[in-house]
């Protein structure tokens, strides 16, 4: 690899952050979808607050709470402190850890310790190593696939599936070709399971369908409402090359906010777990725009085992609260299990989700 690309790819991993921290790419005129949603009440619990059990599991294994700390960053110095930070926190409250894209740590050993700092600190939570679907469509190794699994010791692979990002990424890469039969090889040779995860554009029932065909054991929705990473590299855009813009004003509205809100994604891929049932068993992970308790419980009575968030809480990171917002969290996840009379994650799995008219 030239040097010169190794700064870019530094350089699009800083600002990648610094974007996310200070700039407004959220989803304009588009949420999530929770909204649309609310809880039936019980006015009578029979449990007691004090008493909620948040355990839940993940691939089979327990987990502290129905939240995953999901992919953020790494392939750069300043990212070991980042993620040494990440994974404190998710060591701490029990919870599974994705690290963001290992394509660095492939091109470039000298880089792979800001990801092999998360096992350091986090020796008994699970840990998803991450690699983006343009490097899978390419054709990876058998060797780089256990290089990216050796580093974290890993519980898994994420394969992140991001074509919005890669149309407005300056130095995108596009071709998607072969991806879903590469996907099929590495399910086929791994010894962990392999999920795929959209980046923030949802992933439908048509398309989940396609995945667990080809093996994937975790369907991570990712949909919109959360920050929209075409925003993300429309800002890198315009900061390089002023505005001078690829697509008409017109389509560009629609294009920086294109996507299936999470909780569609969510009730559309839950539909398909239960007719697939018994043949391609998988899980589904509920992240996009995941920024409170509230959030993590109506994703796990749509449907996923588990809510994961990144935005919100690299913000929280940033603002020296990481823990405390999870924590509010977590109590806040219990009020809701509370008033719903579910004394476990379980009980609330099964729970009455009203849809607003």
């Amino acid at each position: 690899m030239t040097q010169n690309t190794d700064n870019t790819t530094i350089e699009r991993k800083h600002s990648h952050v610094e974007i996310c921290l200070h700039n407004d790419i959220a989803f304009s005129g588009k949420n999530t979808g929770f909204e649309r949603y609310q809880f039936e009440h019980d006015a009578l619990p029979e449990i007691a607050f004090a008493e909620i059990d948040l355990s839940s599991t993940f691939l089979g294994k327990k987990t502290g709470a129905p939240l995953m700390i999901s992919s953020m960053t790494g392939g750069y110095s300043e990212a070991s402190a980042l993620n040494r930070a990440l994974a404190e926190a998710a060591e701490r409250f029990m919870l599974p850890l994705g690290v963001g894209s290992m394509r660095q740590a492939l091109e470039n050993a000298s880089y792979r310790e800001s990801f092999s700092v998360v096992r350091k600190y986090a020796p008994s939570i699970p840990i998803f190593a991450n690699i983006g679907a343009p490097e899978v469509a390419k054709g990876l190794s058998r060797a780089e696939i256990d290089i990216m699994l050796d580093l974290l010791n890993a519980d898994g692979l994420i394969v992140h599936l991001n074509p919005a990002q890669e149309l407005f990424q300056p130095e995108g890469n596009t071709d998607f070709r072969r991806v879903l039969d590469q996907i099929a090889w590495i399910t086929s040779v791994i010894p962990v399971p392999v999920i795929a995860k959209e980046v923030g554009c949802g992933i439908s029932r048509q398309t989940a369908h396609r995945l667990v065909e080809a093996g994937v054991k975790v369907i991570d929705v990712a949909g919109a409402g959360g920050i929209s990473w075409q925003k993300v590299e429309e800002v890198r855009y315009t900061r390089q090359f002023g505005q001078d813009r690829r697509f008409s004003l017109k389509a560009l509205e629609e294009l920086l906010n294109w996507g299936i809100p999470t909780a569609e994604c969510l009730v559309a891929v839950n539909e398909l777990k239960t007719e697939v049932r018994g043949t391609h068993d998988f899980e589904i992970v509920a992240s996009g725009g995941i920024s409170t308790g509230s959030d993590i419980a109506k994703s796990l009575a749509l449907g996923a085992q588990i809510a994961a968030s990144a935005g919100a809480l690299l913000k929280a990171l940033h603002a020296g609260k990481l823990e405390e917002t999870i924590e509010i969290w977590l109590n806040d996840l219990r009020a809701v299990m509370f008033l719903c009379g579910a004394a476990t994650t379980e009980q609330l799995r099964n729970t009455k989700l009203l849809f607003k008219h």
